[in-house]
């Protein structure tokens, strides 16, 4: 009886664990972890637009 217990104690623990690990499915969270992923490999003052770059002024294009 005590094995049945702790059996069906760590099978909802371990459902509860894994509901809460997935990642969200919605298009908005895909649009928002894109965002992130951008933002992380951008370099250091990749705000700025690449007309705004110092060189770049009177260049047409």
């Amino acid at each position: 009886m005590y094995l049945l217990v702790a059996a069906g104690l760590s099978l909802v623990g371990s459902i509860i664990l894994v509901l809460r690990a997935r990642k969200p499915t919605s298009m908005e969270a895909g649009i928002q972890e894109f965002s992130r992923e951008l933002r992380a490999l951008a370099p250091d003052g990749a705000g700025r637009r690449a007309t705004d770059r110092p060189g770049r002024e009177g260049r047409a294009g």
